[in-house]
């Protein structure tokens, strides 16, 4: 015999036997589709956000790929500013976790 679910509708109070919706005023019950729907959920905003990032590059990369040579070469010293900005960080946060680290 197949395990009974029996839900009580935080809505309206009915009792639902084996179901994912209430039978009266149609609400969510089941715990497990809840689950799923908010993990379905997640996954499209991480891919929307990925999307996102593909189709809006920043600054840089927009005037790296620029058809005209003095944005490109504005873009790439711009590129190269903040990579150098980024790699001083690095080692800096690596200095001071040393030094912590004692």
């Amino acid at each position: 015999m197949a395990n009974k679910r029996i839900i009580k509708c935080p809505n309206c109070g009915v009792f639902n036997t084996n179901k994912d919706y209430c039978e009266n005023c149609n609400t969510l019950i089941s715990h497990q589709k809840k689950r799923e729907l908010k993990v379905a959920a997640v996954k499209k905003k991480e891919v929307d956000e990925a999307i996102f990032e593909k189709e809006n590059p920043n600054l840089a990369e927009r005037l790296k790929n620029h058809s005209n040579i003095l944005y490109k070469i504005f873009g790439w010293i711009l590129y190269s500013a903040i990579t150098i900005v980024s790699a001083i960080g690095v080692g800096l946060a690596w200095f001071i976790a040393m030094v912590a680290a004692g």
